[in-house]
C-alpha cells in the first residue's frame, strides 16, 4: 500500500556550489505502519532522482491524512 507524504528538502549540486529547495506530495509504497528514518527518506529521495544520498538534506516530512 501506498503512503503520502508532504516533504520539503534540500538538493545540492555535488560540489555542493548550488543548492535548491523542493517541496510536494511523495508517494512511497510500504507497510502503513512502517516508520521511516530522516536517512532512509534521503537515500529513497536521492535514488529518485539519480543522486547520492549526501546530497539530500531532508527538512520536513509529514503523512497526509
Amino acid at each position: 500500500m501506498a503512503t503520502k507524504y508532504y516533504t520539503r528538502f534540500l538538493l545540492q549540486t555535488v560540489d555542493h556550489a548550488e543548492v535548491d529547495e523542493y517541496s510536494g506530495v511523495v508517494e512511497v509504497k510500504s507497510a502503513p505502519d512502517a516508520v521511516l528514518e530522516a536517512k532512509q527518506i534521503e537515500a529513497l529521495l536521492a535514488s529518485s532522482f539519480d543522486l547520492e544520498s549526501d546530497q539530500i538534506q531532508l527538512l520536513n516530512w509529514s503523512p497526509l491524512h
